[in-house]
């Protein structure tokens, strides 16, 4: 069973000691970060500081010249991770003996909706969601796909995590956040999360639907939510605030746009990529779900990608739906939050990693070796010391 750990550059430049200790949990892998968001995380074993701060999405690397002249480019990072800190980060990895695949977050960028609002995603209400670039708009979407090769493809780089590659939506780590007060469920959420920005105006359109009406039919809709009567169940929920047909429109135009995005960018990140370059995406297995692990088909993409990383917080049931409908040789890695003051329970590790092979898993993702006490990766040795 092979098993990675998620890595950010901050955890090993400056630590002597980091490479190794993350190498003595028993991965055979890094996952380290080449393009990241906004974040704020803990380092507590770093000899010199123990809050790393980074102000906004950024590469980890220097961007190449493919920039040059374009409205939307990557940014560049700040004191948390200067110069080519990815690049150092993984040499230590490696001289540890470990593995390095890049971990690169795409369509998620707050400074660049605050710098360009017309590239966010817009709801029914016309909100603006500056997170979460429009995966519909063509600039955007060449934004993606060539950052996508950049930051995937890095020096030594064994293969790939391609983190929210597909819409993003409501659902957001905000700081000081206060959007819990009303239970959205699954439909709340993704009528929440429906674009009404001029592509996807346009793209309403060409479905025959009015964006306007159909924006007013998403406001009706979601009446009962405000009140706190949102309906229990999945995709049946949306059908029955929405209507089934205007709900199976709006999916089908998102479903489209999120499946040629996934499939324009491993295709371009395989044709930049040495062979034998793994690329992986992290997934749900509902296509109408947006955010980090972005909504895929899963038999579309375990045709186009190599696998794929899925989410397991709340157990491993998500990894059905891809063992069902996967291809031979498809990765399928199971991935467990195993920091228990971030919610993990890394204490039933080995009982969930056997639960997820019994289910299909091949192989394993543990968040996160950075931000984990030294109790939480006693449990993760252990663990994979049983796995291994």
């Amino acid at each position: 069973m092979k098993a990675s750990t998620f890595v950010y550059p901050w955890d090993v430049n400056g630590d002597p000691g980091a490479a190794a200790r993350i190498a003595g949990l028993g991965v055979r892998q890094a996952t380290l970060a080449s393009a990241y968001h906004s974040t704020r995380a803990l380092t507590p074993r770093h000899p010199r500081h123990r809050i790393v701060t980074a102000r906004h999405a950024a590469v980890y690397y220097p961007a190449g010249p493919r920039w040059e002249g374009r409205r939307l480019r990557p940014y560049a990072a700040g004191d948390w991770a200067p110069g080519d800190a990815y690049g150092a980060a993984a040499s230590a990895l490696a001289e540890a003996g470990l593995d390095v695949h890049t971990w690169v977050v795409l369509a998620h960028n707050s400074r660049m909706g605050e710098e360009f609002p017309d590239t966010s995603v817009v709801n029914a209400y016309g909100d603006r969601y500056p997170w979460a670039p429009c995966i519909a708009q063509p600039d955007t979407r060449a934004y993606l796909v060539d950052l996508a090769v950049e930051a995937a493809v890095r020096p030594g780089a064994g293969g790939t995590e391609l983190e929210s590659l597909g819409w993003y939506g409501l659902t957001h780590l905000h700081a000081h956040d206060k959007t819990a007060g009303v239970a959205l469920g699954d439909a709340g959420q993704y009528l929440m999360s429906l674009c009404f920005c001029p592509s996807c105006r346009d793209g309403c359109t060409e479905l025959g639907l009015d964006p306007d009406e159909l924006a007013a039919a998403v406001r009706r809709a979601l009446e009962p939510v405000w009140r706190g009567e949102a309906p229990a169940g999945g995709w049946e929920a949306v059908e029955k605030l929405l209507g089934a047909e205007l709900a199976t429109a709006t999916r089908a135009w998102r479903d489209s746009v999120a499946r040629s995005l996934q499939s324009e960018a491993v295709t371009a990140v395989r044709a930049a990529a040495p062979e034998e370059f793994q690329i992986l995406l992290h997934a749900d297995p509902a296509s109408y779900h947006s955010g980090a692990n972005a909504g895929v088909d899963p038999e579309h993409i375990l045709s186009v990608a190599d696998g794929v990383v899925v989410p397991c917080a709340g157990g491993p049931g998500l990894l059905t739906p891809f063992a069902e409908r996967g291809v031979e040789g498809s990765v399928l890695a199971a991935n467990f939050p195993v920091v228990s003051g971030m919610g993990g329970s890394p204490g039933t590790l080995a009982q969930d990693v056997a639960r997820a092979v019994d289910l299909g898993a091949t192989e394993v993702r543990l968040y996160h070796a950075g931000l984990a006490s030294d109790e939480d990766l006693s449990f993760v040795t252990e663990t994979l010391a049983r796995f291994g």
